[in-house]
C-alpha cells in the first residue's frame, strides 16, 4: 500500500473552534490525509458554510454531527446536511431503525435533487468515552460487544452504510457485516498517534484498527496539536502501511 493509499483512511478531526485555524490545517494535511471531520464544536461556531468551503476546496469532508431525535427531524437534519456537500453524515444508531431509515432517504433524496452522489450516512454505535459499567449504569444490560454488533447490524438493515465504532468492536462487526460495510473508528492512540487516551476509554493504534477491519480511522489531537500537523499526519499513513 503506498502512502497516498494509506492516507486515504486518515480523517483529521478538525476539533478547533474558528474556520482560519480548520482552513489552515486543511491545507497543512491536503494530500496526506483522505479527509476531514467536523464536529459540533466547530460546526456550532462556523456553521454550514464553512463546510461548503472544505468542499469547494477539494476535501472530503465527513459532518460528525451524531443526529438523535425523532425521524422526521432527523430527515430534515440531513437534508440540510447533504447541501452542504459533505461526503459521510452520521446519526445515533440507538435512535432506531425507523430514524436511520429517514435519515437514508432524506439522504438519497436530496442527492437525487442537487444531481450529485449521495453522501455515506453512518450510525454511531456507542461512543468510545463508555465502557462496560457506563453502558449498564445507562441501563443497557447486554455486553458492551454484543450491543454494539447489534446496532451495526440494525444499521445496516435500516439502509446506512456503516457505523461508527471503537477498534475494539471493529473485527466483530466486520464478520457480522460484511467486507463492504464501512466502519469509522475514532479512538485511536498509540505509537504514531500519541499515548495520551484524553477521554477515550476504548482505543488502538492506527494499524492495529485497520488490520482489525477499519474503513477509516479518525485522529485529531495527536495531529492538530502537533508542531507539524502535516509530519504527523504522514507518520500516521506510513504506520498504516503495514496494516495490509
Amino acid at each position: 500500500m503506498s502512502v497516498e493509499a494509506a492516507g486515504d483512511r486518515l480523517l483529521v478531526a478538525l476539533d478547533v473552534d474558528t474556520a482560519a485555524r480548520a482552513l489552515q490545517l486543511a491545507e497543512q494535511v491536503r494530500g496526506v490525509a483522505g479527509g476531514l471531520k467536523v464536529g459540533s464544536r466547530l460546526f456550532t461556531m462556523e456553521g454550514p458554510d464553512l463546510v461548503r468551503r472544505l468542499v469547494d476546496s477539494g476535501a472530503r469532508v465527513f459532518l460528525d454531527l451524531k443526529f438523535h431525535d425523532i425521524p422526521n427531524t432527523v430527515a430534515q437534519a440531513v437534508d440540510a446536511a447533504v447541501r452542504t456537500g459533505a461526503w459521510m453524515i452520521n446519526v445515533h444508531a440507538s435512535g432506531g431503525s425507523a430514524m436511520m431509515q429517514a435519515a437514508a432517504r432524506a439522504a438519497a433524496d436530496a442527492a437525487s435533487a442537487l444531481g450529485r452522489q449521495s453522501p455515506l450516512i453512518i450510525g454511531v454505535t456507542v461512543l468510545t468515552s463508555m465502557d462496560q459499567a457506563a453502558l449498564t449504569a445507562a441501563g443497557v444490560e447486554r455486553p458492551l460487544l454484543e450491543h454494539v454488533v447489534g446496532l451495526a447490524r440494525m444499521a445496516q438493515a435500516a439502509g446506512l452504510q456503516g457505523v461508527v465504532a471503537s477498534p475494539h468492536e471493529t473485527a466483530a462487526i466486520r464478520r457480522a457485516c460484511g467486507p463492504e460495510f464501512e466502519i469509522v473508528t475514532p479512538g485511536i492512540r498509540g505509537a504514531s498517534a500519541g499515548q495520551d487516551k484524553n477521554d477515550q476509554a476504548r482505543t488502538m493504534g492506527p494499524a492495529e484498527a485497520v488490520a482489525a477491519g477499519a474503513s477509516y480511522i479518525v485522529v485529531g489531537r495527536p495531529i492538530i496539536a502537533a508542531t507539524d500537523p502535516r509530519t504527523a499526519a504522514r507518520a500516521i499513513a506510513d504506520e498504516l502501511i503495514t496494516s495490509r
